[in-house]
């Protein structure tokens, strides 16, 4: 029997926190056994596990019952027999003999310590099927590097306190290297996409040289051709970025893959819903403008999020409506005056490749279709296309202009910090920093002290979770954030206020208020 409590983690998640990672595998195990329909995910971390449900299906009272009640049948003394992996490994790593100085023993012997071990995967993220190896059987705890790496190449092995891990695309990092594999870790089209899962056995084989070249596949890269026939736009210039979004991909957390999609999800929605699409369908989530592409065809298209002008050949368009966008008319978003990120839908959807049921662009983990460029060309799906439903008005405006009123649920580690910096919190007004994006946003302000110093063991997070590292200076996650982190969360920003704040331009100024139930 394992004793779990549950901490919330904003309006549709929470953690299961238990004393040790051999609990947290078991609590996994009996969650993943009995996982009830509406149950997203489920994240195993060092001391954790993250339940993420949909609210339609199952409510987030009901899912904490069952998880509560699955973790008390948790057996911590089964056997533990889960699939065997081998793994081919060539120890030739730049840190290999200096971390055997820094443990004492030769490089032989740490090599013998690394071989003899029966790893298990405790759990994943980082990035995409980077799996965190742990092993009864090893004897060492080994030091970060001061300096992380800004480039650690794919396929390297690597160990960090007792864990053991391999790089499944090329990232920084601070691990310390002592060999290489060319292990396919991370292939996202495939049937299981990530080699090594959760509770899964690993064990190390010597090799003298890898049979290939080691294995970092781009996932998604295709593109039409630049003479392909069906090609429905070509585009002259990207702007700052320009990437394609749907929905995103949940489900995929355990796997190390975040949710991505559209920042401003509702944008998304009223884009498509405007041409007889299904919300479902991509669309090219274009950031604070810049974007010139000229038709092949002609095409229906609307445009939703942020405004400033945009034209076709020159004369305006108007945004939240359905347009015409006649062969060969240039259109044209030039830099927005309101919001940050406008969303280019056509009717029927850009196609693009699918991964892990999405067509979305993750930009930290490399998924899906890289940043589009000038001079590709991009077809549309015709998946979604429906009738244009009439409009005869435009309920809908563009973004807040002023200052943006946030919402906030529960964070788990509210307890990491003292009243003064909670006051803090809620009474400051922060500023977006030029550190925003995607994967997050950095908020300017005075620092907010925390009780307790250092890193938490990693945990599971969510879009909107609101980190709190050693400086003091608060981050948000975004759709492409990391799926674990080892920074406080004091709170999360509800999943209507994440629209909003996906529209924050650098220099936009934020309050936090306790949402209302």
């Amino acid at each position: 029997m394992v004793t779990a409590r549950a901490l919330p983690m904003g309006e549709s998640a929470f953690l299961l926190e238990v004393s040790t990672l051999d609990e947290v595998l078991a609590t996994h195990a009996s969650l993943a056994a009995s996982r009830p329909e509406g149950v997203i995910d489920l994240v195993p971390a060092a001391r954790t596990v993250l339940v993420r449900v949909d609210p339609r299906v199952l409510s987030v009272a009901a899912a904490r019952a069952w998880a509560l009640e699955s973790a008390q049948a948790a057996d911590t003394a089964a056997e533990k027999r889960g699939e065997l992996q081998q793994v081919d490994i060539v120890y030739n790593g730049a840190d290999l003999a200096g971390t055997a100085m820094l443990l004492g023993v030769t490089v032989e012997r740490l090599i013998d310590d690394h071989l003899s071990a029966e790893w298990r995967v405790a759990f994943t993220g980082f990035a995409p099927g980077f799996g965190y190896l742990v092993s009864a059987d090893w004897p060492h705890d080994v030091a970060r590097l001061d300096a992380p790496r800004t480039r650690v190449p794919v396929g390297a092995v690597g160990l960090a306190g007792g864990f053991s891990g391999a790089y499944p695309r090329e990232t920084p990092g601070g691990w310390r290297l002592i060999g290489t594999t060319d292990a396919p870790l991370f292939a996202p089209e495939a049937e299981r996409p990530a080699l090594l899962a959760p509770g899964m056995r690993v064990r190390f084989r010597r090799v003298d040289d890898l049979a290939g070249d080691v294995l970092n596949p781009p996932a998604g890269v295709a593109t039409a051709r630049v003479d392909d026939p069906g090609a429905a736009i070509r585009i002259v210039e990207s702007g700052l970025l320009a990437t394609l979004q749907d929905l995103g991909r949940p489900g995929a957390a355990s796997l190390g893959v975040a949710p991505s999609g559209a920042l401003d999800r509702r944008a998304l929605r009223t884009a498509n819903r405007l041409l007889g699409n299904a919300e479902t369908a991509a669309a090219i989530e274009v950031t604070m403008g810049g974007f010139r592409a000229t038709a092949h065809r002609d095409l229906w298209i609307a445009l939703t999020g942020a405004s400033g002008s945009v034209t076709l050949d020159g004369h305006p368009v108007d945004p939240y409506r359905p347009v015409q966008w006649r062969r060969g008319q240039e259109l044209f978003l030039d830099w927005f005056t309101r919001g940050a990120r406008a969303y280019l839908a056509v009717r029927g959807g850009w196609a693009g490749p699918t991964i892990l049921g999405s067509r979305s662009s993750d930009v930290l983990a490399g998924l899906g279709r890289p940043p589009l460029r000038a001079s590709q060309q991009m077809t549309v799906s015709e998946e979604h296309a429906g009738p244009i439903p009439p409009v005869d008005l435009s309920p809908w405006g563009a973004p807040h202009d002023g200052d943006l009123d946030i919402e906030l649920a529960e964070g788990p580690r509210a307890e990491c910090f003292g009243a003064s910096a909670h006051a803090a919190f809620f009474d400051t007004v922060w500023t977006v920093s030029n550190n925003a994006d995607r994967v997050g946003i950095r908020l300017d302000g005075p620092p907010l002290e925390r009780e307790h110093a250092g890193e938490l063991p990693s945990e599971g997070m969510v879009p909107g979770a609101i980190q709190v590292p050693p400086s003091g200076q608060p981050a948000v996650l975004m759709a492409d954030g990391p799926v674990t982190g080892g920074y406080p969360v004091i709170a999360v920003v509800t999943d209507a206020a994440l629209s909003l704040l996906g529209q924050a331009r650098p220099g936009t100024r934020v309050r936090f208020r306790h949402a209302l139930h």
